[in-house]
This record gives structure tokens, C-alpha cells and sequence, in this order.
């Protein structure tokens, strides 16, 4: 095993966003718990091609890739790409805020073969809006989370319900959640109203996605039991290799 990991986080690095201040914060207290050296490195939106076998290539080097908070990114196609890399290639995925938004959107597009689905911030006018506005902002708010049995997020955190931050004005249109949560993707966390905060694959090493922002923790000199885990998973992945069919984009 490797002494030395690297982690892409995928998004554009903008020092004034709170939640990329706690990012390194959070993978250095999650690389101290290990006991190994973890290094993240911010792989901005625009340098990542548009190809899939190229960012195959670019990613195939990291143990890991987040997808960060902080959207719209410069190059909305080339996030989605680099989930979609994580997502076949079984690379353990952390999408926090944006990166939760981004991922059900991926999922939509080439796994259930929703080619329209966007996110209403970057394309109002869409005619599959299905990360949209929340009826009440969650900028710079805290809220209670209840937590899936059996899931990877209830696993890290070990108590439901939960409380944490976030800042953000869109997420998952409910209307859609029936018919998005099948071929593998559930739902794993809730808030009080029932609207969905926290998503996870199955069938795959480790892929999740938050509304909120567990990172924020790392501000306070506390390891986030998500990052805990997400590095940890990074630790010990299989090199990179495409997966078969069950994860695929779904035919006819």
C-alpha cells in the first residue's frame, strides 16, 4: 500500500468560499487519523477536456475525486464528466452542495437516460429542472438531518438525526425522486420536511453526495466523519478500471 494519496477536487478554487478554506483543513485531519499523507489538489472545471477517455486519463492518477461546493462552475460538462469518471470507474466519490446537485444530475443523464436533466440555476428555461430553487434558503444555515439505516452516510456519522451547515439555494426537485432513485442510486438523508439531502450508490465503493457541507466542521478542529471515511476508502481502492454494464446508461 501507498504512503502518498491525491485527491482531485473538482471545482473552481475560490479562496473567499468558506467551504474551500475547509476542504484542505478537512483532508488533513482525515490524513492525520490515518496516519498517511494526503494530498488534495483543486483541479479547476476548465482544464478538464471534453472527452471521456481523456478525463479518464486525468483522473485515472487520483485515489479519490470531490465534486466541491460553489456553482455555477466554468465548465459545468466538465464536472459532470469527471463524476461520471468516479461513478464507472469505481474512484471513491465525495459531492458535497454543488458536487450533490451535479452528481443526481449525472446519474439522470447517463444512467437513466435523461439527456434534458439540468440544474436550474445554469439553465432556468430547461424543461427538466432537476436540481431546482429550494422553497426556503439554506444559505448560511444549519439544519437536522435524519440518516438512512444501512447506508454508508449512517455508518460515518453512527447517530441520526444529525446537524449541519449549509450554504445554497437549490437542491432536488422532489417531483422527480420517485422515478430518480432506481437502478442503484437511494436516498440516505432527509430533513424534517422529508426532502432529500443526501444521496449514495450502491454497488459501488464509496459514492456519496450531500446537500450540506460536512467539511465546515474542519473550521472548528473537527474531523468530519464523511472526509474520515471518503479518505479512508480512497486508501484502499483499486486502481482505476471502467466497470461493467449495471452502472451503464440504461438501453431502450
Amino acid at each position: 500500500m501507498s504512503n502518498h494519496y491525491r485527491i482531485a477536487l473538482v471545482g473552481d478554487y475560490n479562496p473567499s468560499v468558506t467551504a474551500h478554506q475547509a476542504i484542505p483543513l478537512a483532508i488533513r485531519l482525515a490524513a492525520q487519523y490515518h496516519a498517511v499523507a494526503v494530498e488534495g489538489e483543486w483541479v479547476h472545471t476548465s482544464k478538464i477536456e471534453s472527452q471521456l477517455a481523456d478525463v479518464k486519463k486525468k483522473f485515472a492518477e487520483f485515489d479519490g475525486i470531490w465534486c466541491v461546493p460553489a456553482s455555477p462552475y466554468a465548465n459545468t460538462e466538465g464536472a459532470l464528466t469527471a463524476i461520471r469518471v468516479a461513478r464507472e470507474g469505481h474512484i471513491p466519490f465525495l459531492g458535497t452542495c454543488a458536487g450533490f446537485q451535479h452528481a443526481v444530475i449525472e446519474f439522470a443523464r447517463n444512467v437513466l437516460g435523461w439527456t434534458a436533466a439540468d440544474h436550474a440555476e445554469v439553465n432556468p428555461h430547461s424543461e427538466l429542472a432537476l436540481i431546482a430553487p429550494l422553497s426556503c434558503s439554506l444559505v448560511e444555515k444549519t439544519d437536522e438531518i435524519r440518516l438512512g439505516k444501512d447506508s454508508l452516510i449512517g455508518d460515518s456519522y453512527g447517530t441520526s438525526p444529525i446537524v449541519e451547515g449549509y450554504h445554497c439555494n437549490y437542491g432536488l426537485d422532489r417531483a422527480y425522486a420517485e422515478r430518480l432513485f432506481t437502478h442503484g442510486l437511494r436516498a440516505t438523508g432527509w430533513d424534517q420536511n422529508g426532502e432529500v439531502r443526501a444521496v449514495e450508490l450502491a454497488g459501488h465503493p464509496f459514492f456519496v453526495g450531500t446537500l450540506f457541507q460536512p467539511e465546515r466542521k474542519a473550521l472548528k478542529g473537527e474531523l468530519p466523519p464523511l472526509v474520515r471515511d471518503f479518505v479512508g476508502a480512497a486508501l484502499v481502492r483499486e486502481k482505476f478500471r471502467p466497470v461493467g454494464s449495471t452502472l451503464s446508461r440504461i438501453e431502450g
